[in-house]
């Protein structure tokens, strides 16, 4: 994070919590909390506290692919902790300068987190230690709208979101009750504000508790919600969608239609997605520019059970302009590649990686090629090779 410069999660929804932590205190080693603001003393009212900033703002956003926690990646946890609980945090130790060093950076959270003992595919259960590692390497808010949110159902929900919420980490896309799910997530950097939305478009039969439990994706219900997240101050607004077809790198019939009716609104600022569990483009689209797959960030997928580019993903370096009594504007996004090392799932930077050996030349030299192959290069996206964001 650039000095000086203060992030808050403030998170609109009754049953979230009181006070979330904010990223910019954890990196500053202080803890900030948002709650209902507290009576002045002999009954004055407080006057309200001005909220200033520069004529105009460069804000970078960084937004990663799925967590997604199979039995061998929770099992390498373990070993890290040397028998004491999980540690996931190492996995990510590689990433953290691209992460931490965002001025606001968002993760998605694929599998439920609870208690219980964890379980890997086809039904997930995440050791809540994940929410630690989450809050460790600098993410700010995740979104938890996927097809396996209600793998434990209401419970698994409640849960995830608990273990998020104690790791000082803002959430959204799943929620624990209606008036949650009514009111966007908020979050602050630099003084801006940027709404941070999140829908899935599939699903694994699985029936919802509650209407409200998840977010489920349709042009008519996220553009209410864009606008909604626009009333209530957000600067900008970005779109998490869990969508597409599994393992493949073309965007979908579907996905594309979804698309452009969100990007014909002035109200999304960007759309970012996430599920096929390989890359897929960044495109253009009525003027905005659409993220379709950030492939997998963290999993025990390989090119021998799934596709070639399983063990690809990519950290989306979203570049924002903000004009003060102007929306923000994303100019340009830059893309971090990334590569999952087995055994030890350590995700590598690709570029990184390359320079300094610490994956086999060849696989990475492969993963290079097929991302940016498949993601494309224009004045608009680019990879991104420098050692911070």
């Amino acid at each position: 994070m650039r000095a000086g410069a203060v992030i808050a999660a403030v998170v609109l929804a009754a049953g979230v919590g009181a006070a979330v932590a904010s990223s910019g205190a954890r990196r500053s080693g202080t803890t900030a909390h948002v709650a209902a603001p507290s009576p002045s003393p002999a009954g004055h009212a407080r006057a309200p506290r001005a909220r200033t900033r520069p004529a105009l703002v460069h804000l970078t956003i960084a937004a990663s692919g799925d967590l997604l926690i199979h039995s061998p990646v929770w099992q390498r946890a373990a070993a890290n902790a040397g028998g004491r609980g999980y540690d996931f945090a190492p996995m990510f130790r590689l990433i953290r300068p691209y992460i931490a060093g965002a001025d606001l950076a968002l993760c998605h959270v694929e599998t439920p987190m609870t208690p219980r003992p964890p379980r890997g595919y086809p039904v997930f259960n995440t050791p809540p230690a994940l929410a630690r590692a989450i809050r460790s390497t600098g993410w700010d808010a995740c979104d938890t709208a996927s097809n396996h949110s209600l793998d434990l159902g209401q419970y698994g929900i409640d849960e995830t979101g608990a273990a998020l919420h104690r790791a000082g980490i803002a959430h959204t896309g799943s929620f624990r009750s209606a008036a949650a799910a009514r009111r966007p997530l908020l979050l602050h950097a630099k003084g801006v504000t940027v709404a941070f939305l999140a829908y899935t478009a599939v699903s694994n039969g699985q029936v919802q508790p509650h209407p409200w439990s998840l977010n489920t994706a349709s042009a008519p219900r996220i553009l209410r919600d864009a606008r909604r997240a626009r009333r209530a101050g957000a600067d900008a607004v970005i779109v998490n969608l869990h969508w597409g077809d599994e393992y493949r790198s073309a965007p979908s019939a579907a996905q594309l239609q979804l698309a452009r009716a969100l990007a014909r609104s002035r109200a999304i600022t960007a759309i970012v997605g996430q599920h096929v569990h390989v890359v897929q483009p960044i495109r253009r689209i009525n003027g905005t520019l659409v993220v379709f797959g950030e492939g997998n960030l963290v999993s025990n997928q390989t090119p021998a059970c799934c596709a070639p580019g399983a063990q690809d993903g990519l950290i989306a370096l979203l570049r924002l302009r903000v004009v003060p009594g102007h929306r923000a504007r994303l100019t340009r996004v830059d893309y971090v590649p990334v590569w999952v090392r087995h055994p030890d799932y350590v995700v590598v930077p690709v570029w990184r990686g390359r320079v300094r050996g610490l994956a086999p030349l060849g696989e990475l030299r492969a993963s290079w090629r097929r991302t940016v192959g498949v993601v494309g290069r224009t004045r608009h996206y680019a990879p991104w090779t420098g050692a911070r964001p």
